[in-house]
């Protein structure tokens, strides 16, 4: 669900201030302000967004039912497509859609009323100078059929109930290459260790095992390694040549 992407030429030229808010966030206010290259250093800087010289703030805000016009306006024109993913691949079919074939799915429906009925926020949004952006979904492992059913990762996770997962990642064109990916994913682990969560794993690819010289973002929806690394992630194993599985201990 990756929304375009920036070079890193353009990116180096940019700064960002990001800030991690949100009551359900622990750090909420803290806040750095990204300058250089889009490679995660010592001081907390994790990236830059294409906006010229000027510091733009990125605020992380766990989803809402309040919020869930914003949800419709990042996914862009898909939010008028109610059998789109609508960040549901993952999550188990509702009961009243088990039997209808998969392309008349209201997954926008579903998502609205998961995110209406859950006891904890399943995704989180970035906004930018309070334009919404980027969302990212992150949960309890097992509520994920999706990976639970998947026998490839079955091989490599351990059963643990306090796993979560970090499903996907969707970001604005406009607003790509410069950090709110990895914003997201830096939230994501503070939201699940907020919730006592034993750790953090997800699924991304790794662009430098696919074959041609540029990934498209429909490839790397799950995020990239190098963004999970660049966040303390390791890898434990591959169900694929460009598919490391990777994990970050709490």
């Amino acid at each position: 669900m990756v929304l375009g992407q920036y070079g890193p030429a353009q990116a180096r030229r940019r700064a960002v201030e990001v800030r991690a808010l949100g009551t359900s966030i622990p750090g909420a206010a803290a806040s750095v302000l990204l300058t250089g290259d889009t490679r995660t250093r010592p001081d907390g800087v994790v990236g830059a967004l294409p906006y010229g010289g000027l510091v733009a703030t990125i605020d992380i805000r766990p989803v809402s039912h309040q919020r869930w016009d914003d949800v419709v306006t990042l996914f862009g024109r898909r939010g008028n497509d109610p059998g789109w993913c609508w960040c549901r691949r993952f999550v188990a079919v509702p009961t009243e859609q088990a039997g209808a074939p998969r392309e008349t799915h209201d997954n926008r429906a579903a998502l609205r009323d998961e995110i209406a009925a859950a006891d904890f926020p399943p995704g989180l949004i970035a906004y930018l100078d309070g334009r919404p952006v980027g969302w990212t979904r992150v949960g309890p492992r097992d509520s994920f059929h999706g990976v639970r059913g998947n026998r490839a990762l079955a091989r490599l996770l351990d059963p643990d109930p306090g796993a979560w997962w970090v499903t996907c990642f969707a970001v604005d064109s406009k607003s790509r290459g410069g950090g709110v990916g990895a914003a997201l994913l830096r939230s994501a682990v503070d939201q699940a260790r907020a919730h006592d969560a034993t750790s953090v794993e997800g699924h991304p690819v790794d662009v430098t095992a696919l074959k041609g010289d540029r990934a498209s973002a429909a490839s790397i929806f799950t995020g990239t390694m190098s963004m999970f690394v660049s966040t303390g992630f390791t890898e434990i194993g591959r169900t694929f040549a460009s598919r490391p599985v990777m994990r970050l201990a709490l």
